[in-house]
């Protein structure tokens, strides 16, 4: 989140980080969020129980109020719907701490290591009703080394996650992501520091 702020502060950059919402009202987020002046909401799911919906609702009529266009996902750990997914097709963007369709769900780091790869990252996706399994908008590779842990592993892979997000969000701002299927096509060409994070692109 705070990448993204930072990212948008640009004056060429073609977002604004109009709104900061959070599920959890102590949320460390919402405190920086307001420190830059950005507007924010607390939408809590525990009042809501079982009723996905209805929290969803909640968090739709939110969005609606602050006229979002596009929604970034950054640390929510709740499962979406089809329900709102649906509401925000092409249109919402999560981070995964692994290079998908590698290590869908959590703990990605520690499975990583467990499972020996010699490369590990993070993924930068369209958000579609099947976790973990949107078209992919930019991914950005880091070595797994011999002597690594889970935090190490997490605190490199951090640091690629914050040249990707803002990417990707720049990408699909500017209006040049086209979901073609199940992957992404990127409008005009790519500079070549942008280019090693859009894996596979096909650019017109």
């Amino acid at each position: 989140m705070t990448a993204l702020i930072e990212a948008a502060k640009a004056p060429d950059y073609p977002a604004e980080i109009a709104l900061v919402l959070s599920n959890r009202p102590e949320a460390g987020g919402l405190a920086v969020a307001q420190r830059e002046g950005i507007a924010t909401a607390i939408v809590d799911h525990k009042p809501f129980g079982k009723d996905r919906e209805a929290f969803e609702r909640a968090i739709q009529q939110r969005l609606e109020a602050h006229r979002i266009d596009l929604v970034c996902l950054a640390g929510f750990m709740r499962i979406l719907t089809p329900w709102l997914i649906g509401r925000w097709q092409n249109r919402m963007l999560n981070i995964h701490p692994a290079l998908l369709p590698a290590f869908k769900g959590l703990h990605t780091h520690e499975r990583a290591l467990a499972a020996g790869v010699g490369e590990h990252g993070a993924t930068v996706h369209i958000v579609v009703p099947d976790m973990d399994a949107g078209p992919i908008v930019t991914q950005g590779k880091v070595p797994v080394r011999a002597d690594d842990t889970p935090e190490t592993l997490a605190a490199r892979v951090l640091s690629v996650e914050h040249i990707i997000y803002p990417l990707a969000l720049r990408l699909l701002a500017g209006g040049r992501v086209q979901v073609a299927g199940d992957r992404c096509v990127i409008a005009g060409p790519l500079a070549a520091d942008d280019a090693r994070y859009v894996p596979g692109a096909t650019c017109f």
